[in-house]
């Protein structure tokens, strides 16, 4: 079973949007250094939406490489398209990963039937473990707990990340999936509550730039030492609030990792770099995290 932080990690640019490779390295080798139990590549935060179907198998394949089993290295497959998931997990199991993370469909808006048939026809086609997302904010498609519970019967289908932010669905989900089914939080916000209420982990966007935290608080609140757990998250909470408000994810996290020498000042459109009105809010956040002077 996955467990703990698990990093959401940024695809780092050039400024002309081209991938830059020696950062995403150094990323990688921070990550291990800093005890983040798995890397999710070129998910949401990776900005999947925006990169070819060879870049995305060519970063899962360069994650796969680094990593060298040092951590499971989990790729996000997903699309609104089942035949395009498909072939981007069966080209995620053929590069390495450890497992998948498939979102559900968006901006088609299937209802529960087209959600349950679209993720067991990829369980079908591609033996790889699969982490179901559901990010209804982003996909305008909700993944209810009641389908959630009959996917997990499949054996390919082993956890979701769940990110509508309500902490309530985990003991819905729990009381209806195999004891060994992974309950991950999508929302760094709430995830100690989600923890608490018997979820596993996070999959991070803080983590990019704390990863040493997160692990803590993560490792904290799976021991059940939930005032050691609540005092990291406080220490975080300014740094998850701006990150995930002031503009779309990952345009902040982008930014704050270029301040901290991490990257190059790189994105892709249709996102474009943080405006510049937005950057004394996160530089406040990131001194009072201790990530600058």
């Amino acid at each position: 079973m996955l467990t703990g932080s698990m990093v959401a990690l940024v695809t780092p640019m050039e400024a002309d949007g081209s991938i830059c490779w020696d950062s995403l390295e150094k990323l990688i080798e921070f990550h291990i250094d800093n005890g983040t139990t798995a890397i999710v590549a070129v998910g949401t935060t990776g900005e999947s939406a925006t990169l070819s179907v060879k870049e995305h198998t060519k970063v899962i394949q360069f994650v796969v490489q680094k990593v060298n089993k040092r951590c499971p290295v989990i790729a996000g497959t997903g699309a609104n398209a089942t035949l395009e998931a498909i072939e981007l997990t069966a080209s995620a199991k053929a590069a390495g990963a450890d497992a998948c993370l498939l979102v559900t469909p968006y901006y088609n808006k299937p209802g529960q039937e087209g959600l349950f048939q679209h993720y067991t026809a990829i369980a079908n086609q591609v033996d790889i473990p699969q982490i179901l997302y559901n990010v209804p904010g982003r996909t305008a498609c909700d993944l209810l707990p009641n389908t959630v519970a009959r996917l997990a019967q499949h054996p390919n289908i082993v956890g979701i990340k769940e990110a509508t932010g309500d902490v309530s669905r985990v003991k819905m989900i729990s009381s209806q999936v195999p004891d060994d089914f992974t309950i991950l939080s999508g929302d760094d916000a709430t995830c100690l509550d989600l923890i608490k209420e018997g979820g596993h982990g996070v999959i991070s966007v803080t983590a990019n730039v704390m990863p040493a935290q997160m692990a803590a608080m993560c490792q904290a609140a799976l021991a059940g030492e939930y005032i050691q757990a609540e005092a990291v998250q406080q220490s975080m909470m300014i740094l998850h609030d701006r990150m995930l408000s002031v503009e779309a994810n990952p345009i902040p996290v982008k930014w704050v990792l270029a301040e901290m020498g991490m990257m190059p000042s790189g994105i892709r459109l249709p996102l474009t770099w943080l405006d510049k009105s937005h950057e004394a809010d996160l530089r406040e956040a990131m001194v009072a995290c201790h990530l600058v002077k």
